[in-house]
């Protein structure tokens, strides 16, 4: 039997009567959210953004992207300026119980870093000692740096930042000898120098950082609805579904293929979505690794490797539930 599609929740009302999603991001930062040549954001954390967009309108387009700044993407969501707030704040039980706010899914994975010039010959995090470190003020990599620091036995001078383009001013002029942030933040600014070969990030990571998309607190459906979103991109990507080929699946024979393309089932009933709407949302922005390798990998100047973000049967933690499974029953 045909599942009756869901009425609409007060997001996904909203979102529909304006005519398009309202995303937040950070601060520009490259690979995650920039404007490009022709004016337009782009970036992993616009990707997703368009991404959720295609899901509700079949239509990547239909989107606003805010770049805010701290406690302003919060404070947006809980207002209801904004509908969903992208990847950039790391997922802590802080942030997930203080801002009436819940994290949907992890997409990317992190951690704290060093950086220092090649030249300093220096290969690991624990040759650091009697250096100046850059790090951002008042804020979770400032205490990771201390601790390690302890740990460690180690000394540093810190030099404080009040935020992340302060922090890569700082660096690029040689107001230190060493900076510490997410590895991520630090491809970034590397990325952004004159001379990006004659930098090195070191191998250590400080801490872990699990990143993912937020919505309000209080409405489920629009949770499952960006859940899924996420989830669909890494399942297209076990599944061999890219961009280019969505469109042309339809003869496909394998029951998860269908499902993943609408072909089979009702999922997207249940969502208050069309039942297209996995394959709409990959035609648009394309699988998991598509927009990994779109924004960081070979060509973007990024040099980052997938890592902890590959899929987990290559290793990595990106990992989803399926769509359905081939079973029988009524659950």
């Amino acid at each position: 039997m045909a599942q009756a599609p869901a009425a609409d929740g007060p997001t996904l009302a909203a979102v529909r009567a304006r005519g398009h999603l309202i995303c937040a991001g950070s601060d520009p930062l490259p690979g995650f959210a920039q404007v490009n040549a022709q004016g337009l954001w782009t970036g992993f954390d616009v990707d997703f953004c368009r991404a959720v967009a295609a899901a509700v309108f079949g239509d990547p387009s239909k989107l606003e992207f805010r770049a805010l700044s701290g406690d302003a993407r919060f404070a947006e969501l809980q207002t209801g300026e904004v509908d969903v707030v992208a990847r950039d704040a790391d997922w802590t039980m802080r942030r997930d119980t203080r801002y009436g706010a819940s994290y949907v899914a992890p997409i990317f994975y992190d951690g704290q870093a060093f950086m220092v010039p090649q030249a300093l010959n220096i290969v690991s995090a624990y040759q650091l000692d009697n250096l100046r470190v850059c790090v951002l003020d008042q804020s979770d990599q400032l205490a990771n740096l201390r601790e390690f620091g302890f740990v460690n036995q180690a000394s540093y001078t810190e030099v404080l930042y009040e935020d992340r383009e302060d922090l890569a001013v700082a660096y690029r002029k040689q107001l230190c000898d060493a900076v510490s942030a997410p590895a991520s933040w630090l491809n970034a600014i590397r990325r952004n120098m004159d001379d990006p070969g004659s930098q090195r990030i070191l191998p250590e990571r400080i801490s872990k950082s699990v990143f993912g998309p937020v919505v309000r607190q209080g409405d489920d459906q629009w949770f499952k609805i960006v859940q899924w979103t996420a989830y669909a991109l890494i399942d297209a990507e076990e599944a061999g579904i890219t961009s280019l080929n969505a469109q042309s699946l339809t003869a496909a024979k394998t029951h998860r293929i269908r499902k993943l393309l609408g072909l089979e089932g009702n999922f997207g009933a249940s969502l208050g979505l069309d039942n297209f709407f996995i394959r709409n949302v990959i035609a648009a922005v394309g699988n998991y690794g598509e927009i990994f390798d779109r924004n960081f990998g070979p060509g973007t100047g990024a040099g980052v490797a997938r890592g902890q973000n590959a899929l987990w049967s290559n290793g990595g933690l990106i990992y989803a539930p399926n769509v359905d499974t081939d079973g029988v029953g009524g659950f």
